[in-house]
């Protein structure tokens, strides 16, 4: 998967990052790595709800600047309803 651009508003700044999507050791699903400026600034890993979970924080991004760039990661890839929610609708 390509890398793509996300841009978060926080305050007075606007913090410009870099996403790429690396498959994981287990095969089957990805680990979320971001960079700004070329630098590692974070990384994600999704639980089996396709929640993001802070990795590392090298850059040790603010936990509020963290949670809008989770929120900003998970609305790129919208996931499906799983097939056991849908049966109790």
């Amino acid at each position: 998967m390509e890398n793509y651009q996300i841009s978060i508003n926080l305050g007075k700044e606007i913090h410009h990052f870099e996403v790429g999507e690396y498959l994981h050791q287990n095969g089957e699903s990805c680990k979320i790595k971001v960079f700004q400026q070329g630098k590692l600034v974070a990384s994600f890993q999704p639980d089996p709800y396709h929640f993001l979970h802070l990795c590392q924080n090298p850059a040790r991004l603010s936990e509020k600047l963290l949670h809008l760039l989770a929120d900003e990661i998970e609305a790129h890839h919208p996931h499906e309803v799983s097939k056991d929610l849908n049966e109790d609708i």
